[in-house]
């Protein structure tokens, strides 16, 4: 286990207070407000605004290509016709260095994003992200983690990283029984971060998208087997459900960043 920055709380009889963010995607301005007031921010990934659904004049997507173009992708991926979507994105980028474009705007996107983090932030990837990246700009007061725990006043948290394969193909997407190995590595915690939710229909299910999104049954196993205080995760942004218990476990998602600007507080 890596030790803990030391932070206030049970060693001096006081109360700890982390804030929760994922799915920040761009939003810089709240991410630099997002640890005012708490001990600790933790971070669930999904730094990179690749294309804001909401917004479709946002992202690295549309400053490539436009705004008709960015409209055109999302209603071929909303209507889940991604083959279609794909040939017209292999289009798109035909004669483009498309690796050297996404890398060079997603440098400049985390040199932002993590000069924003406070002291001490505890983050771990989103699928979107690129994690080969993350060490060029993690300062000091940034401790990265991925399928590894970390105590923070007293209680022990565990954090895997990334999704699962779906069609949308994003930069960090990983097998089943790899994603599996990563829960089993961090064993028993107080509390346990991932980026996606567990795999229960009121939990994945996006109510604007109008889709399943992919939730992990090895991480809903491992809640039913080990009993955390709380799963916190993010990845849906508009859930059927925002939280539920599953038997001893709260489950949480922590809300959409980019969009809400707010973080979840947890306070022992």
């Amino acid at each position: 286990m890596r030790a803990g920055a030391n932070i206030r709380g049970a060693a001096a009889g006081r109360r700890t207070r982390v804030h929760v963010v994922s799915d920040v995607h761009g939003n810089t301005e709240a991410l630099a407000r997002a640890g005012d007031g708490a001990d600790a921010l933790i971070c669930l990934g999904d730094l990179v605004l690749f294309l804001d659904y909401a917004d479709h004049s946002r992202g690295i997507f549309p400053d490539l290509f436009g705004v008709e173009n960015a409209d055109r992708i999302v209603a071929l991926r909303t209507a889940r016709r991604f083959e279609e979507a794909r040939d017209f994105g292999r289009e798109l980028w035909r004669g483009m260095d498309r690796n050297a474009a996404i890398t060079g705007a997603v440098r400049k996107q985390y040199a932002e994003m993590f000069a924003a983090l406070p002291t001490p932030t505890y983050a771990t990837y989103g699928n979107v992200d690129i994690p080969a990246l993350w060490s060029e700009y993690a300062g000091p007061g940034t401790t990265v983690l991925d399928g590894e725990r970390v105590e923070i006043g007293g209680r022990v948290f565990g954090f895997v990283g990334g999704g699962l394969r779906t069609p949308m193909r994003t930069p960090y997407e990983i097998d089943d029984e790899e994603y599996a190995a990563k829960i089993e590595a961090i064993g028993e915690v107080d509390v346990l971060c991932t980026h996606i939710p567990p795999e229960v229909p009121e939990l994945v299910y996006d109510t604007v998208a109008r889709r399943f999104e992919r939730g992990s049954r090895a991480l809903l196993d491992a809640i039913r087997r080990t009993r955390p205080r709380y799963s916190l995760f993010g990845h849906v942004h508009q859930p059927l459900a925002r939280r539920m218990r599953i038997g001893a476990t709260e489950c949480v998602n922590v809300g959409h960043f980019a969009s809400t600007g707010r973080p979840w507080a947890l306070e022992w």
